[in-house]
């Protein structure tokens, strides 16, 4: 027998269309959205379709809403030179970029050189933050509590924070997410790779252990309601005037399997804390980051979070680690020589610093998710390293450098380890426009070292 189920329903239960609960105190504008059934949404749900409700604020949230998309699909069309079938071939690519660097934190700098992105983010906060003041006054007008408005608060946060505060604190809208798909994926990946890898920031990992919490509590709520639905587990009726049924047999098996049972109240409060509690420590960790912390392996290391860098290992190497190698120098705390590779007999020149060509290779692995380097390396996200030291900038063939870096090759002429050591320190400002590399090596030592490992990959 066909029997009614929550998801892919094979039985759709239909009572009279049905406008909702009248309100004490009715606003402005009458119900007057038509209602309907739907066959395809009743798979998933309920059936019927309506009333919405926008008012005022929520027309305004969308046509704000609507600006900003316009400017961003505007841009990015025009990225490919107004081709619909470019843009529709290359749109996970498409972005519209922030400002560049050079323009600070002016208010509104020229369309082309971050206006446009500056426009586009002004309109779609205003957007989101209508959307949260409907939110809230639905919910107010309803006579419930505010948590959805709250939670979706801790989401808008995350998106000031990425947008807004941590540029402001950085002193520079450059430092703003591009809007785009790959190209955000992107920056999320460069960001972490260039201070120094944010597995070892304690509020990213806060917020993805409240992620995997959240999926669990979902998975473990939702999975008991759907198992008693049998006994009424989803009509509240049930719940509160029978025994033995639903909630009964719930928490009888989560004391079996478990030990103790939340409250039918109480694993919706966990939810919506672990939920909220995601984007709200995430937020954190991105405004410490650059802000407070330039190197979140340093700072794991210091503070025994987490495993040292090869530039701090090498500070505290003890004299006597190898003949030959000097003490840590007093101004530097890094060691003054390291020995030779094995076989090598005698020791090797180590980089200022205390940085040498074997912390170099260790310092390359940040790099390697976008560039190879050695025989047979081939272009990925980046193009290959090997011989850059020597080679004239923005010439391997085939590779589709960005038009900041083009500009500037003539000037940098052939790359020399000098001139790397600065593009690494910021490639966007050496290269006096946006690059397509984002990751930035605040640590000089680091920098050396790794532009020495480079001059010997021939």
């Amino acid at each position: 027998m066909a029997q009614y189920q929550n998801i892919f329903t094979r039985v759709q239960v239909r009572g009279p269309l049905y406008a909702g609960v009248p309100m004490d105190r009715p606003g402005p504008f009458e119900r007057q959205t038509p209602l309907q059934f739907s066959y395809w949404l009743g798979k998933f749900g309920d059936a019927q379709i309506g009333p919405i409700y926008l008012g005022w604020l929520g027309v305004a949230s969308l046509m704000f809403g609507f600006a900003a998309i316009e400017i961003i699909g505007l841009n990015m069309l025009a990225s490919v030179n107004w081709s619909p079938q470019a843009f529709i071939r290359e749109f996970f690519w498409l972005q519209l970029p922030p400002p560049l660097e050079k323009h600070g934190l002016d208010f509104f700098p020229p369309l082309k050189e971050g206006g446009w992105y500056r426009l586009a983010g002004f309109l779609l906060t205003i957007s989101i933050l209508l959307w949260w003041v409907r939110m809230y006054r639905r919910a107010r007008a309803l006579g419930l509590g505010t948590h959805v408005a709250w939670a979706f608060a801790s989401a808008i946060w995350l998106f000031l924070v990425l947008g807004f505060f941590r540029p402001l604190a950085m002193g520079n809208w450059a430092e703003g997410v591009p809007f785009g798909i790959f190209p955000h994926l992107d920056w999320t990946q460069n960001f972490s790779l260039r201070y120094g890898n944010l597995f070892y920031n304690p509020f990213h990992a806060l917020s993805i252990a409240f992620l995997y919490g959240s999926a669990l509590l979902f998975a473990m709520h939702a999975g008991t309601i759907l198992a008693v639905s049998r006994y009424g587990g989803d009509r509240e009726i049930e719940q509160i005037v029978d025994r033995g049924t639903a909630t009964e047999r719930a928490a009888l098996f989560w004391r079996w399997t478990m030990g103790f049972n939340a409250t039918m109240e109480s694993i919706h409060r966990w939810a919506w804390w672990f939920a909220v509690l995601v984007t709200l420590t995430g937020g954190i960790g991105i405004l410490l980051t650059g802000t407070v912390v330039d190197n979140w392996q340093e700072w794991a290391g210091r503070h025994g979070f987490g495993t040292q860098t090869v530039t701090q290992q090498v500070a505290q190497a003890p004299a006597s680690a190898a003949p030959g190698s000097t003490a840590p120098g007093s101004s530097s705390g890094a060691a003054g020589q390291q020995p030779g590779a094995p076989g090598g007999g005698g020791a090797q020149p180590a980089a200022a610093g205390g940085a040498d060509v074997a912390a170099g290779e260790k310092v390359f692995a940040k790099c390697r998710t976008c560039h190879e380097v050695g025989p047979g390396a081939k272009a990925k996200i980046g193009p290959p390293l090997t011989g850059v030291v020597g080679r004239p900038a923005a010439s391997v063939p085939g590779f589709a450098y960005s038009e900041a870096l083009k500009k500037k090759a003539p000037e940098i002429g052939s790359w020399d380890k000098a001139k790397l050591e600065e593009w690494l320190t910021d490639p966007s400002k050496y290269a006096g426009g946006q690059v397509k590399m984002l990751f930035k090596l605040a640590n000089p030592e680091e920098r050396k070292a790794v532009v020495d490992y480079l001059e010997t990959q021939k």
